[in-house]
Protein backbone atom coordinates (compact mmCIF):
# COMPACT_ATOMS: atom_id res chain seq x y z
CA UNK A 1 0.00 0.00 0.00
CA UNK A 2 3.04 2.24 0.38
CA UNK A 3 3.39 2.80 -3.36
CA UNK A 4 -0.30 3.72 -3.66
CA UNK A 5 0.03 6.13 -0.75
CA UNK A 6 3.17 7.54 -2.32
CA UNK A 7 1.44 8.02 -5.66
CA UNK A 8 -1.40 9.85 -3.94
CA UNK A 9 1.04 12.03 -1.98
CA UNK A 10 3.04 12.90 -5.10
CA UNK A 11 -0.16 13.75 -6.97
CA UNK A 12 -1.31 16.10 -4.21
CA UNK A 13 2.14 17.69 -4.01
CA UNK A 14 2.15 18.16 -7.79
CA UNK A 15 -1.21 19.90 -7.74
CA UNK A 16 -0.12 22.20 -4.91
CA UNK A 17 2.96 23.15 -6.95
CA UNK A 18 1.08 23.63 -10.21
CA UNK A 19 -1.81 25.59 -8.76
CA UNK A 20 -0.35 27.43 -5.78
CA UNK A 21 3.42 27.48 -6.31
CA UNK A 22 4.33 25.16 -3.45
CA UNK A 23 7.41 22.97 -3.12
CA UNK A 24 7.56 19.80 -5.21
CA UNK A 25 10.39 17.44 -4.30
CA UNK A 26 10.92 15.93 -7.79
CA UNK A 27 11.27 19.43 -9.22
CA UNK A 28 13.74 20.48 -6.53
CA UNK A 29 15.80 17.32 -7.04
CA UNK A 30 15.96 17.87 -10.83
CA UNK A 31 17.05 21.48 -10.30
CA UNK A 32 19.78 20.25 -7.97
CA UNK A 33 20.86 17.67 -10.54
CA UNK A 34 20.92 20.33 -13.27
CA UNK A 35 23.09 22.69 -11.28
CA UNK A 36 25.59 19.91 -10.53
CA UNK A 37 25.80 18.64 -14.13
CA UNK A 38 28.92 19.73 -16.08
CA UNK A 39 28.29 21.70 -19.27
CA UNK A 40 29.75 18.94 -21.46
CA UNK A 41 27.18 16.43 -20.20
CA UNK A 42 24.31 18.94 -20.27
CA UNK A 43 25.10 19.69 -23.91
CA UNK A 44 24.94 16.01 -24.86
CA UNK A 45 21.60 15.59 -23.06
CA UNK A 46 20.03 18.64 -24.73
CA UNK A 47 21.42 17.68 -28.13
CA UNK A 48 20.03 14.15 -27.98
CA UNK A 49 16.85 14.63 -25.96
CA UNK A 50 16.02 18.32 -26.59
CA UNK A 51 12.88 19.22 -24.58
CA UNK A 52 12.81 15.71 -23.11
CA UNK A 53 16.20 16.13 -21.41
CA UNK A 54 14.69 18.02 -18.50
CA UNK A 55 11.31 16.33 -18.42
CA UNK A 56 12.61 12.76 -18.61
CA UNK A 57 14.63 13.53 -15.49
CA UNK A 58 11.52 15.10 -13.96
CA UNK A 59 9.28 12.08 -14.49
CA UNK A 60 12.12 9.81 -13.39
CA UNK A 61 12.31 11.81 -10.16
CA UNK A 62 8.54 11.39 -9.69
CA UNK A 63 8.93 7.63 -10.01
CA UNK A 64 11.79 7.57 -7.51
CA UNK A 65 9.75 9.70 -5.11
CA UNK A 66 6.90 7.16 -5.21
CA UNK A 67 9.37 4.29 -4.70
CA UNK A 68 10.83 6.12 -1.70
CA UNK A 69 7.39 6.41 -0.16
CA UNK A 70 6.87 2.69 -0.71
CA UNK A 71 10.15 1.81 1.00
CA UNK A 72 9.28 4.10 3.89
CA UNK A 73 5.92 2.40 4.38
CA UNK A 74 7.60 -1.02 4.37
CA UNK A 75 10.16 0.09 6.94
CA UNK A 76 7.44 1.40 9.26
CA UNK A 77 5.11 -1.58 8.97
CA UNK A 78 6.54 -3.38 12.00
CA UNK A 79 6.26 -0.25 14.15
CA UNK A 80 2.73 0.63 13.15
CA UNK A 81 1.09 -2.79 12.89
CA UNK A 82 -0.10 -2.98 16.51
CA UNK A 83 -1.24 0.65 16.70
CA UNK A 84 -4.71 2.06 16.32
CA UNK A 85 -5.81 3.59 13.04
CA UNK A 86 -5.17 7.19 14.15
CA UNK A 87 -1.77 6.24 15.56
CA UNK A 88 -0.82 4.52 12.32
CA UNK A 89 -1.83 7.60 10.37
CA UNK A 90 0.31 9.78 12.65
CA UNK A 91 3.34 7.50 12.36
CA UNK A 92 3.24 7.33 8.57
CA UNK A 93 2.44 11.04 8.15
CA UNK A 94 5.08 12.34 10.56
CA UNK A 95 7.79 9.98 9.29
CA UNK A 96 7.15 10.80 5.65
CA UNK A 97 6.99 14.51 6.43
CA UNK A 98 10.33 14.41 8.20
CA UNK A 99 12.03 12.44 5.42
CA UNK A 100 10.64 14.58 2.59
CA UNK A 101 11.38 17.83 4.41
CA UNK A 102 14.95 16.70 5.05
CA UNK A 103 15.48 15.74 1.40
CA UNK A 104 13.91 18.97 0.19
CA UNK A 105 16.19 21.09 2.35
CA UNK A 106 19.21 19.07 1.18
CA UNK A 107 18.34 19.56 -2.50
CA UNK A 108 17.70 23.26 -1.91
CA UNK A 109 21.22 23.55 -0.51
CA UNK A 110 22.58 21.80 -3.59
CA UNK A 111 20.54 23.90 -5.98
CA UNK A 112 22.79 26.82 -6.72
CA UNK A 113 20.18 28.42 -8.96
CA UNK A 114 17.85 29.09 -6.05
CA UNK A 115 19.74 32.15 -4.82
CA UNK A 116 16.26 33.51 -4.06
CA UNK A 117 14.69 30.35 -2.59
CA UNK A 118 11.09 29.90 -1.55
CA UNK A 119 10.28 31.13 1.96
CA UNK A 120 10.76 28.47 4.62
CA UNK A 121 7.07 28.73 5.48
CA UNK A 122 6.18 27.76 1.90
CA UNK A 123 8.43 24.71 2.06
CA UNK A 124 7.11 23.64 5.47
CA UNK A 125 3.43 24.13 4.72
CA UNK A 126 3.33 22.70 1.19
CA UNK A 127 4.75 19.36 2.41
CA UNK A 128 2.06 18.87 5.05
CA UNK A 129 -0.93 17.82 2.86
CA UNK A 130 1.05 15.13 0.95
CA UNK A 131 2.29 13.69 4.25
CA UNK A 132 -1.27 13.50 5.62
CA UNK A 133 -2.57 11.88 2.42
CA UNK A 134 0.25 9.32 2.48
CA UNK A 135 -0.47 8.50 6.12
CA UNK A 136 -4.22 8.20 5.53
CA UNK A 137 -3.88 5.92 2.48
CA UNK A 138 -1.31 3.59 4.05
CA UNK A 139 -3.09 3.48 7.42
CA UNK A 140 -6.35 2.64 5.66
CA UNK A 141 -4.61 -0.11 3.72
CA UNK A 142 -3.23 -1.58 6.93
CA UNK A 143 -6.78 -2.39 8.03
CA UNK A 144 -6.95 -5.00 5.31
CA UNK A 145 -3.50 -6.43 6.01
CA UNK A 146 -2.90 -9.36 8.35
CA UNK A 147 -1.46 -8.22 11.68
CA UNK A 148 2.28 -8.66 11.96
CA UNK A 149 2.81 -10.96 14.91
CA UNK A 150 6.38 -12.06 14.34
CA UNK A 151 7.53 -15.60 13.75
CA UNK A 152 5.91 -17.12 16.86
CA UNK A 153 3.30 -19.70 15.93
CA UNK A 154 -0.23 -18.41 15.37
CA UNK A 155 -3.33 -20.47 15.99
CA UNK A 156 -4.29 -22.43 12.90
CA UNK A 157 -6.91 -20.66 10.81
CA UNK A 158 -9.59 -22.62 9.00
CA UNK A 159 -9.48 -22.68 5.21
CA UNK A 160 -12.15 -20.00 5.05
CA UNK A 161 -9.81 -17.58 6.83
CA UNK A 162 -7.10 -18.34 4.30
CA UNK A 163 -9.50 -17.63 1.50
CA UNK A 164 -10.48 -14.39 3.17
CA UNK A 165 -6.84 -13.37 3.45
CA UNK A 166 -6.35 -14.19 -0.21
CA UNK A 167 -9.42 -12.18 -1.10
CA UNK A 168 -8.24 -9.23 1.02
CA UNK A 169 -4.80 -9.38 -0.57
CA UNK A 170 -6.30 -9.28 -4.03
CA UNK A 171 -8.54 -6.44 -2.99
CA UNK A 172 -5.54 -4.48 -1.68
CA UNK A 173 -3.71 -5.05 -4.94
CA UNK A 174 -6.75 -3.92 -6.90
CA UNK A 175 -7.07 -0.78 -4.78
CA UNK A 176 -3.36 0.00 -5.21
CA UNK A 177 -3.50 -0.58 -8.95
CA UNK A 178 -6.62 1.54 -9.30
CA UNK A 179 -5.18 4.38 -7.25
CA UNK A 180 -1.86 4.29 -9.08
CA UNK A 181 -3.68 4.33 -12.42
CA UNK A 182 -5.82 7.27 -11.34
CA UNK A 183 -2.80 9.21 -10.16
CA UNK A 184 -0.91 8.47 -13.36
CA UNK A 185 -3.91 9.65 -15.37
CA UNK A 186 -4.13 12.91 -13.43
CA UNK A 187 -0.41 13.56 -13.79
CA UNK A 188 -0.49 12.83 -17.49
CA UNK A 189 -3.64 14.84 -18.12
CA UNK A 190 -2.41 17.95 -16.35
CA UNK A 191 1.32 17.43 -16.63
CA UNK A 192 1.71 16.92 -20.37
CA UNK A 193 -0.24 20.03 -21.25
CA UNK A 194 1.49 22.04 -18.56
CA UNK A 195 5.05 20.97 -19.28
CA UNK A 196 5.45 20.14 -22.95
CA UNK A 197 5.21 22.55 -25.87
CA UNK A 198 2.14 22.13 -28.02
CA UNK A 199 2.48 20.44 -31.39
CA UNK A 200 0.76 20.92 -34.72
CA UNK A 201 -0.04 18.45 -37.45
CA UNK A 202 2.44 18.69 -40.30
CA UNK A 203 1.31 20.22 -43.56
CA UNK A 204 1.96 18.56 -46.87
CA UNK A 205 5.09 19.30 -48.91
CA UNK A 206 3.12 21.09 -51.63
CA UNK A 207 2.44 23.85 -49.13
CA UNK A 208 5.87 23.71 -47.50
CA UNK A 209 7.43 26.86 -48.95
CA UNK A 210 4.33 28.98 -48.38
CA UNK A 211 4.14 27.65 -44.81
CA UNK A 212 7.75 28.64 -44.16
CA UNK A 213 7.05 32.14 -45.45
CA UNK A 214 3.83 32.36 -43.45
CA UNK A 215 5.71 31.54 -40.27
CA UNK A 216 8.64 33.84 -40.72
CA UNK A 217 7.49 35.11 -37.32
CA UNK A 218 7.13 32.16 -34.95
CA UNK A 219 3.76 31.95 -33.16
CA UNK A 220 4.27 32.57 -29.46
CA UNK A 221 2.91 29.14 -28.56
CA UNK A 222 5.56 27.56 -30.82
CA UNK A 223 8.54 29.67 -29.74
CA UNK A 224 11.24 27.38 -28.41
CA UNK A 225 11.87 27.28 -24.68
CA UNK A 226 15.02 26.04 -22.98
CA UNK A 227 15.82 27.03 -19.40
CA UNK A 228 16.72 25.36 -16.14
CA UNK A 229 13.19 25.21 -14.71
CA UNK A 230 10.60 22.43 -14.82
CA UNK A 231 7.96 25.03 -13.94
CA UNK A 232 8.59 28.63 -15.04
CA UNK A 233 8.75 31.17 -12.22
CA UNK A 234 5.49 32.94 -11.47
CA UNK A 235 6.14 36.64 -10.91
CA UNK A 236 3.45 39.13 -9.88
CA UNK A 237 3.88 42.25 -11.98
CA UNK A 238 2.15 44.41 -9.36
CA UNK A 239 4.85 43.61 -6.78
CA UNK A 240 7.75 43.24 -9.24
CA UNK A 241 10.49 45.82 -9.11
CA UNK A 242 13.77 46.29 -10.96
CA UNK A 243 16.66 47.85 -9.03
CA UNK A 244 19.54 49.25 -11.08
CA UNK A 245 22.62 49.35 -8.85
CA UNK A 246 26.38 49.00 -8.79
CA UNK A 247 28.57 51.48 -10.63
CA UNK A 248 25.89 54.10 -11.19
CA UNK A 249 25.66 57.66 -9.89
CA UNK A 250 21.89 57.52 -9.54
CA UNK A 251 20.70 54.09 -8.31
CA UNK A 252 17.06 53.60 -9.15
CA UNK A 253 14.23 51.11 -8.95
CA UNK A 254 11.55 50.73 -11.62
CA UNK A 255 8.19 49.08 -11.13
CA UNK A 256 6.23 47.45 -13.94
CA UNK A 257 4.04 50.49 -14.63
CA UNK A 258 7.10 52.73 -14.87
CA UNK A 259 8.80 50.29 -17.24
CA UNK A 260 5.91 50.08 -19.67
CA UNK A 261 5.45 53.85 -19.38
CA UNK A 262 8.89 54.53 -20.84
CA UNK A 263 9.42 55.16 -24.54
CA UNK A 264 8.67 51.77 -26.19
CA UNK A 265 10.45 50.18 -29.13
CA UNK A 266 9.41 47.16 -31.18
CA UNK A 267 11.79 45.02 -33.19
CA UNK A 268 12.16 41.58 -34.74
CA UNK A 269 14.82 39.29 -33.30
CA UNK A 270 15.74 35.65 -33.84
CA UNK A 271 16.87 33.72 -30.78
CA UNK A 272 18.79 30.45 -30.92
CA UNK A 273 19.80 28.21 -28.03
CA UNK A 274 23.53 27.63 -27.71
CA UNK A 275 22.70 23.92 -27.31
CA UNK A 276 21.02 23.79 -30.72
CA UNK A 277 22.69 21.27 -32.98
CA UNK A 278 23.09 21.59 -36.76
CA UNK A 279 19.60 21.24 -38.23
CA UNK A 280 17.94 21.54 -34.81
CA UNK A 281 14.75 23.42 -34.00
CA UNK A 282 15.87 25.41 -30.93
CA UNK A 283 15.58 28.62 -32.93
CA UNK A 284 12.66 31.03 -33.37
CA UNK A 285 11.81 34.57 -34.45
CA UNK A 286 9.41 36.99 -32.79
CA UNK A 287 8.48 40.66 -32.58
CA UNK A 288 9.61 42.03 -29.23
CA UNK A 289 8.42 45.22 -27.56
CA UNK A 290 10.20 46.85 -24.66
CA UNK A 291 12.55 49.62 -23.60
CA UNK A 292 16.08 50.25 -24.79
CA UNK A 293 18.45 49.18 -22.05
CA UNK A 294 20.60 52.23 -22.68
CA UNK A 295 17.60 54.45 -21.80
CA UNK A 296 17.30 52.73 -18.43
CA UNK A 297 21.05 52.98 -17.84
CA UNK A 298 20.96 56.66 -18.79
CA UNK A 299 18.52 57.27 -15.93
CA UNK A 300 20.90 55.48 -13.58
CA UNK A 301 23.93 57.45 -14.85
CA UNK A 302 26.51 54.73 -15.44
CA UNK A 303 29.97 55.50 -14.12
CA UNK A 304 32.90 55.49 -16.61
CA UNK A 305 34.64 52.54 -14.95
CA UNK A 306 31.70 50.16 -15.55
CA UNK A 307 32.58 47.45 -18.08
CA UNK A 308 29.89 44.81 -17.55
CA UNK A 309 26.14 44.73 -16.98
CA UNK A 310 24.88 41.85 -14.81
CA UNK A 311 21.32 40.56 -14.92
CA UNK A 312 19.77 38.40 -12.21
CA UNK A 313 16.47 36.56 -12.51
CA UNK A 314 13.56 35.46 -10.35
CA UNK A 315 14.72 31.83 -10.51
CA UNK A 316 18.27 32.71 -9.46
CA UNK A 317 19.71 32.65 -12.98
CA UNK A 318 22.40 35.22 -13.71
CA UNK A 319 24.42 36.36 -16.72
CA UNK A 320 26.44 39.39 -17.79
CA UNK A 321 27.15 41.24 -21.04
CA UNK A 322 29.80 43.84 -21.93
CA UNK A 323 28.75 47.47 -21.49
CA UNK A 324 29.30 48.07 -25.22
CA UNK A 325 26.65 45.46 -26.01
CA UNK A 326 24.28 46.91 -23.43
CA UNK A 327 24.46 50.35 -25.04
CA UNK A 328 23.41 49.21 -28.54
CA UNK A 329 20.01 50.37 -29.78
CA UNK A 330 18.87 46.79 -30.33
CA UNK A 331 19.49 45.65 -26.74
CA UNK A 332 16.14 45.96 -25.02
CA UNK A 333 14.34 44.95 -21.86
CA UNK A 334 11.26 43.39 -23.44
CA UNK A 335 7.82 43.02 -21.85
CA UNK A 336 5.87 41.86 -24.93
CA UNK A 337 6.25 39.14 -27.54
CA UNK A 338 4.27 39.30 -30.79
CA UNK A 339 2.08 42.07 -29.42
CA UNK A 340 1.05 40.43 -26.14
CA UNK A 341 2.59 40.42 -22.63
CA UNK A 342 5.31 37.83 -22.19
CA UNK A 343 3.97 34.45 -21.10
CA UNK A 344 5.49 33.10 -17.89
CA UNK A 345 7.59 30.58 -19.80
CA UNK A 346 9.20 33.36 -21.83
CA UNK A 347 10.16 35.63 -18.97
CA UNK A 348 7.18 37.61 -17.67
CA UNK A 349 7.22 40.36 -16.64
CA UNK A 350 10.47 41.37 -18.40
CA UNK A 351 13.39 39.72 -20.19
CA UNK A 352 16.50 40.79 -22.05
CA UNK A 353 16.86 40.72 -25.83
CA UNK A 354 20.53 40.98 -26.77
CA UNK A 355 21.20 40.96 -30.54
CA UNK A 356 24.07 38.80 -31.70
CA UNK A 357 24.23 36.60 -28.59
CA UNK A 358 22.90 33.08 -28.05
CA UNK A 359 19.73 32.65 -26.02
CA UNK A 360 21.49 31.96 -22.73
CA UNK A 361 22.66 35.59 -22.70
CA UNK A 362 19.06 36.86 -23.09
CA UNK A 363 18.08 36.65 -19.42
CA UNK A 364 14.42 35.92 -18.61
CA UNK A 365 12.46 36.96 -15.47
CA UNK A 366 14.87 39.85 -14.85
CA UNK A 367 14.76 41.13 -11.26
CA UNK A 368 17.91 43.25 -11.02
CA UNK A 369 20.55 45.03 -13.10
CA UNK A 370 23.98 45.72 -11.70
CA UNK A 371 26.93 47.57 -13.25
CA UNK A 372 30.35 46.03 -12.55
CA UNK A 373 34.01 46.57 -13.41
CA UNK A 374 35.02 42.98 -14.11
CA UNK A 375 33.99 40.37 -16.68
CA UNK A 376 31.09 38.45 -15.14
CA UNK A 377 30.83 34.68 -15.29
CA UNK A 378 27.13 33.75 -15.37
CA UNK A 379 25.27 30.58 -14.48
CA UNK A 380 26.19 28.53 -17.57
CA UNK A 381 29.59 30.17 -17.92
CA UNK A 382 30.55 28.79 -14.53
CA UNK A 383 29.87 25.36 -16.04
CA UNK A 384 32.21 25.96 -18.96
CA UNK A 385 30.02 27.54 -21.64
CA UNK A 386 31.47 30.45 -23.59
CA UNK A 387 31.04 33.84 -21.95
CA UNK A 388 30.79 36.19 -24.93
CA UNK A 389 28.46 33.87 -26.79
CA UNK A 390 28.27 35.27 -30.32
CA UNK A 391 26.14 33.34 -32.79
CA UNK A 392 27.89 31.04 -35.20
CA UNK A 393 26.72 31.45 -38.79
CA UNK A 394 24.29 28.65 -39.58
CA UNK A 395 21.83 27.54 -42.22
CA UNK A 396 19.12 24.89 -42.15
CA UNK A 397 17.26 22.91 -44.82
CA UNK A 398 13.61 22.86 -43.79
CA UNK A 399 12.27 21.03 -46.85
CA UNK A 400 12.69 18.47 -48.29
CA UNK A 401 14.15 16.04 -45.75
CA UNK A 402 13.58 15.39 -42.08
CA UNK A 403 15.90 17.79 -40.24
CA UNK A 404 14.54 18.61 -36.78
CA UNK A 405 14.08 22.26 -37.74
CA UNK A 406 11.04 21.13 -39.74
CA UNK A 407 9.15 21.06 -36.43
CA UNK A 408 9.56 24.82 -36.11
CA UNK A 409 7.32 25.25 -39.16
CA UNK A 410 4.92 22.32 -38.74
CA UNK A 411 5.84 20.74 -42.08
CA UNK A 412 5.62 17.00 -42.64
CA UNK A 413 8.99 15.29 -43.31
CA UNK A 414 9.65 14.40 -46.95
CA UNK A 415 12.53 11.95 -47.26
CA UNK A 416 11.19 10.60 -50.57
CA UNK A 417 9.94 12.84 -53.36
CA UNK A 418 8.82 12.23 -56.97
CA UNK A 419 10.89 13.23 -59.98
CA UNK A 420 10.38 16.72 -61.33
CA UNK A 421 10.98 20.31 -60.33
CA UNK A 422 10.94 20.65 -56.55
CA UNK A 423 11.81 23.52 -54.18
CA UNK A 424 14.56 23.30 -51.59
CA UNK A 425 13.93 25.85 -48.84
CA UNK A 426 15.06 26.81 -45.39
CA UNK A 427 16.49 29.46 -43.10
CA UNK A 428 19.91 31.01 -42.43
CA UNK A 429 21.09 33.08 -39.49
CA UNK A 430 24.29 34.91 -38.58
CA UNK A 431 23.21 36.96 -35.59
CA UNK A 432 23.74 40.69 -35.90
CA UNK A 433 26.20 40.19 -38.79
CA UNK A 434 23.35 39.45 -41.21
CA UNK A 435 23.34 36.98 -44.13
CA UNK A 436 24.82 38.01 -47.47
CA UNK A 437 24.11 34.86 -49.47
CA UNK A 438 23.00 31.23 -49.23
CA UNK A 439 24.22 28.40 -51.43
CA UNK A 440 22.74 24.94 -51.92
CA UNK A 441 24.39 21.73 -53.09
CA UNK A 442 22.38 18.75 -54.35
CA UNK A 443 25.35 16.52 -55.17
CA UNK A 444 27.03 16.08 -51.81
CA UNK A 445 28.99 19.36 -51.87
CA UNK A 446 30.67 19.02 -55.28
CA UNK A 447 28.85 21.98 -56.82
CA UNK A 448 26.90 24.89 -55.29
CA UNK A 449 23.96 26.95 -56.54
CA UNK A 450 23.03 30.40 -55.30
CA UNK A 451 19.65 30.44 -53.54
CA UNK A 452 17.07 33.22 -53.61
CA UNK A 453 17.07 35.04 -50.26
CA UNK A 454 14.09 37.00 -48.93
CA UNK A 455 14.83 40.32 -47.29
CA UNK A 456 14.93 39.74 -43.51
CA UNK A 457 12.52 41.34 -41.08
CA UNK A 458 15.47 43.09 -39.45
CA UNK A 459 19.26 42.97 -39.21
CA UNK A 460 18.86 40.58 -36.27
CA UNK A 461 16.64 37.88 -37.73
CA UNK A 462 16.99 34.78 -39.82
CA UNK A 463 16.49 34.97 -43.57
CA UNK A 464 14.29 32.65 -45.63
CA UNK A 465 15.76 31.13 -48.77
CA UNK A 466 14.63 28.92 -51.65
CA UNK A 467 16.25 27.19 -54.60
CA UNK A 468 14.64 25.19 -57.41
CA UNK A 469 15.94 21.68 -57.92
CA UNK A 470 15.22 19.32 -60.82
CA UNK A 471 16.77 15.93 -59.98
CA UNK A 472 18.39 14.46 -63.11
CA UNK A 473 17.20 10.94 -62.31
CA UNK A 474 15.67 8.76 -59.65
CA UNK A 475 18.03 7.80 -56.82
CA UNK A 476 19.45 9.00 -53.52
CA UNK A 477 20.76 12.54 -53.07
CA UNK A 478 22.62 14.39 -50.34
CA UNK A 479 21.52 18.02 -50.01
CA UNK A 480 23.64 20.62 -48.21
CA UNK A 481 23.42 24.33 -47.48
CA UNK A 482 25.90 26.99 -46.43
CA UNK A 483 25.57 30.69 -45.67
CA UNK A 484 27.93 33.65 -45.92
CA UNK A 485 27.52 36.55 -43.50
CA UNK A 486 27.81 40.22 -44.42
CA UNK A 487 31.43 40.37 -43.28
CA UNK A 488 32.22 37.95 -46.13
CA UNK A 489 32.86 34.93 -43.88
CA UNK A 490 31.29 31.66 -45.02
CA UNK A 491 30.11 29.25 -42.35
CA UNK A 492 32.56 26.48 -41.64
CA UNK A 493 32.00 22.93 -42.86
CA UNK A 494 33.73 21.56 -39.77
CA UNK A 495 31.23 19.73 -37.60
CA UNK A 496 31.42 20.71 -33.94
CA UNK A 497 29.15 19.95 -30.98
CA UNK A 498 27.29 22.83 -29.30
CA UNK A 499 29.53 22.90 -26.21
CA UNK A 500 31.04 25.32 -25.39
CA UNK A 501 30.26 27.99 -28.00
CA UNK A 502 27.60 26.74 -30.42
CA UNK A 503 27.42 24.02 -33.07
CA UNK A 504 29.05 24.38 -36.49
CA UNK A 505 28.95 22.47 -39.78
CA UNK A 506 26.68 22.10 -42.78
CA UNK A 507 23.08 20.96 -42.50
CA UNK A 508 22.91 17.79 -44.61
CA UNK A 509 19.73 15.91 -45.49
CA UNK A 510 19.40 12.71 -47.50
CA UNK A 511 16.51 12.54 -49.94
CA UNK A 512 15.31 9.73 -52.17
CA UNK A 513 13.86 10.57 -55.60
CA UNK A 514 11.42 8.08 -57.09
CA UNK A 515 10.31 7.70 -60.69
CA UNK A 516 7.05 9.40 -61.53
Amino acid sequence: MGAAGGAAAVAISYMIRALFGGTFLPEISVNALTTQTPGTIESVLVTNLQYLAKYSAFFGAITLNIVLYGLLATALLGVSSRKSGSDRLSIYALASYGVMLGLTMLFLLLTRILSTPQPTSTVVLSLLPPAFVFGAVVAAGDKFAPAVTGVICEPMKPPSSSRRRSFNRKRRLAIQAGLATAVAGVLLYYGVGLLFPSTRPGVGRADAVSTIYAQEVTPTSQFYRVDVNVFPPSVNSSSWSLPVTGLVANPLTLNYAQLVGMNPVSQYNTLECVSNYVGGDLVSTAKWTGVKLKDILAKAQVKPEATYVVFKAADGYDVGIPIEKAMLDGTILAYQINGVPLPEEHGFPARMIVPGYYGMMNCKWVTSIELATETYQGYWQRDGWINEAKYETGSWIVTPGAAQVIDRFGIAPATNIPEGLTPVAGIAFAGDRGVEKVEVSTDGGHTWTLASVKDPLSDNTWVLWTADWNPPAAGNYSLQVRATDKTGATQTATMAAPFPGGATGYCIVDVGVTSA
